[in-house]
């Protein structure tokens, strides 16, 4: 069963339809399809954007902190990668 989907109303200018009707025509999709795709593609790369910015805020937070470094791990971490942790 096809979830259900919603109509969205979206004004281009002339410039922005005629290209992206050339772009759908160019490889065989229908211009509302590749348009589905971008917005789709969009909102991906958003999202990525919004949880790179949020993790950037939690390191600054706790930079110095407690929650910045786990002595253990890192030293562990540096044997391994150095070769000596035999």
């Amino acid at each position: 069963m096809k979830s259900a989907m919603k109509n969205f109303h979206l004004p281009l200018s002339k410039e922005l339809h005629a290209e992206l009707s050339a772009a759908a025509s160019s490889i065989g999709k229908p211009a509302t399809r590749l348009a589905q795709e971008f917005v789709a593609r969009g909102l991906a790369e958003f999202r990525r954007t919004l949880r790179r910015r949020d993790i950037a805020a939690y390191a600054s937070k706790v930079a110095g902190s407690g929650d910045d470094l786990d002595e253990l791990l890192e030293s562990a971490s540096l044997k391994h990668l150095s070769g000596r942790e035999r």
